[in-house]
């Protein structure tokens, strides 16, 4: 549709395909380095393949995509007849995605909106996911507007268009919480991915860690003595957090899917006002930072739209 509203992310937001085709999102691919060989998230290269390498030994690193790649899809979408951009991503603490972001963003064809939604994985995606979805409402509007013959105030109506919607994808980053279980923190050690959490490190291996999304960053929640009760732990956060409200949940795995489809089943009986409820294996991004046997549970309250 022309004179639509764009939607871009990147690669970690680990959107259901299907969401990502229906609401047209553009997602941009961060990078994973395998030893000496460069792949991009999602294109080129599998969690399978992660998971493979890190029990290997072998060196995984990660890295944001460069400005260039941003300056291209912001002129792929005016080219597809965009009037503007929000383009949500990776929390700017675990990641330079967003500032690369902001570099295109200066000099886009067209109006762009960065939002860092200081989240990863589905809980950035149940941002993106709110975003899309009023943004599709206000281009119904600006459509019916135009058809109408009502565009004098075409670029102020994209600004505000713009803004409403960074709002949204805001206003759902807020009451989003992302809770997860790692087999081990070496590999977010490694990374330099924990924060504070590498206070854990000295005793990981008597403990099995819970830590959390919070302002941005992984911080350590709560230490368990075995896998099997860090999970039942796992489990009761996400009831409690999830509480009487309309929720979408995500559980998340890397190389565990036999426990994640457990765990699922187990909140979709316990959550009464479960909305959504995905199953996904994150991507080689973030499983290059946490390891095989990552599981993880983002609960995301579905909260009002203002558009």
């Amino acid at each position: 549709m022309l004179g639509h509203l764009a939607l871009v992310t990147d690669s970690t937001a680990y959107l259901p395909q299907e969401a990502v085709d229906r609401h047209r999102i553009q997602v941009v691919p961060l990078s994973v380095a395998v030893g000496d060989d460069v792949f991009a998230e999602g294109v080129e290269i599998s969690p399978t393949d992660v998971a493979e390498a890190l029990r290997a030994k072998h060196r995984v690193t990660t890295s944001r995509p460069s400005p260039e790649t941003f300056t291209a899809a912001y002129r792929a979408a005016a080219e597809a007849g965009a009037r503007g951009i929000v383009s949500i991503h990776i929390s700017a603490e675990l990641s330079g995605t967003a500032e690369a972001a902001h570099l295109a963003a200066a000099t886009a064809p067209i109006p762009v909106r960065v939002v860092d939604s200081r989240l990863v994985g589905m809980a950035l995606g149940s941002c993106v996911l709110a975003a899309a979805e009023l943004a599709e409402t206000l281009d119904a509007s600006w459509s019916a507007a135009a058809a109408g013959g009502l565009e004098a105030d075409a670029s102020h109506n994209t600004e505000a268009d713009l803004e409403q919607v960074a709002s949204a994808a805001e206003r759902r980053a807020e009451v989003t919480s992302g809770f997860f279980y790692v087999d081990t923190l070496e590999h977010l050690r490694r990374g330099g991915r924990i924060g504070t959490a590498q206070a854990l490190v000295g005793s990981a291996l008597a403990v099995k860690p819970l830590l959390h999304l919070t302002g941005g960053r992984i911080e350590p929640l709560e230490k368990v003595r075995t896998a099997s009760r860090a999970i039942a732990r796992l489990e009761e956060i996400a009831v409690e957090h999830a509480g009487d409200r309309p929720v979408d949940i995500t559980v998340h795995h890397l190389a565990a899917e036999q426990r994640a489809e457990a765990l699922a089943e187990r909140l979709r009986e316990r959550v009464p006002t479960l909305k959504e409820l995905y199953v996904s294996e994150v991507g080689a991004v973030i499983g290059a930072h946490v390891g095989p046997g990552l599981l993880a549970v983002v609960v995301s309250p579905i909260v009002a739209s203002a558009g």
